[in-house]
């Protein structure tokens, strides 16, 4: 059977994994599949889960916040901010919905903050016209 290699690339770190026969993504098109001889393709993946497996016939599950796939020449790139990886696909989705609520939070808090600093700028422009007056 073909196989083909996966590079696994993040801000921090680089993984390789040869004799790799089979990867499902999704970008926003829906799932998809990529085996050993498929034609060139570039795409964004979508937050979420991947998989790919292996010639020892063992499933491995990628999670990430989105990450841009490049197949080439049998050599398939994923490029992304960060990933995890696991065997397990229960420890990985549990993984994965703890960062989409981590990160979900973090836009909340930004969120909230952006919108105290705008009544605060607005209070204090409304002050100043006020104040200042314009005469009419």
């Amino acid at each position: 059977m073909k196989t083909f290699r996966l590079t696994l690339c993040d801000a921090t770190r680089r993984e390789s994994f040869e004799e790799v026969i089979s990867f499902v993504g999704e970008d926003a098109s829906g799932s998809f599949g990529i085996l050993a001889g498929h034609a060139r393709l570039m795409t964004a993946l979508l937050f979420g889960l991947a998989r790919f497996r292996r010639a020892d016939g063992n499933w491995h599950y990628l999670a990430f916040p989105g990450a841009l796939l490049y197949f080439v020449n049998d050599e398939l790139s994923i490029s992304t901010r960060r990933y995890l990886l696991d065997d397990d696909y229960e420890r990985i989705s549990a993984a994965l919905q703890e960062q989409l609520f981590t990160e979900e939070e973090g836009l909340r808090v930004m969120k909230e903050s952006l919108h105290r600093m705008e009544e605060e700028l607005l209070r204090r422009m409304w002050e100043m016209h006020r104040v200042g007056g314009t005469g009419r």
